[in-house]
C-alpha cells in the first residue's frame, strides 16, 4: 500500500469526519484540488480503505472503510513500519502485538470476547 501524504489521510480523515461524501465536497474539506480527489479515491478504493456506494454506479460517492479507520488510527507509525497493510489489519495479519491493536481492533468492528467462553 503505497498511500500519498497527506492528501490520502486528508480524505480519510473528511470521510470519517464528514461521512459520505463526493470529490468536489472532499476538495472543499481538504483544501485539494478536485482533480486530485478524483485520481486518489480510486487508488483509497483499491487498497479497501474507501467504498464506492449508489444510488447510481456512476454517483462518486464514498464511504470510509473499517480499514480506513483504522489506517487513521496509525497515520502516525506509516513511515516507521516496513508494513503498513498489516499493521492496519491487525494480528491475524501479522501484527506487532502493541496495545494499539485493541483500538484498532476496535475500529474494524471486531469482536475480542470470543476468547471469553466458558
Amino acid at each position: 500500500m503505497k498511500l500519498r501524504q497527506p492528501t490520502d489521510f486528508l480524505i480519510l480523515d473528511a470521510l470519517e469526519d464528514k461521512g459520505r461524501n463526493v470529490a468536489t465536497n472532499l476538495a472543499a474539506h481538504t483544501g485539494k484540488s478536485r482533480k486530485n480527489i478524483n485520481t486518489r479515491l480510486p487508488v483509497l478504493e483499491d487498497y479497501g480503505l474507501v467504498r464506492k456506494i449508489g444510488p447510481a454506479e456512476r454517483s462518486g460517492l464514498y464511504e470510509i472503510t473499517s480499514l480506513g479507520k483504522a489506517a487513521l488510527v496509525y497515520q502516525e507509525q506509516y513511515d516507521e513500519v516496513d508494513d503498513f497493510d498489516s499493521l492496519i489489519e491487525g494480528p491475524s495479519a501479522g501484527g506487532t502485538g502493541r496495545s494499539g491493536d485493541t483500538q484498532a481492533s476496535f475500529v474494524r468492528g471486531e469482536d475480542e470476547s470470543e476468547d471469553e467462553e466458558d
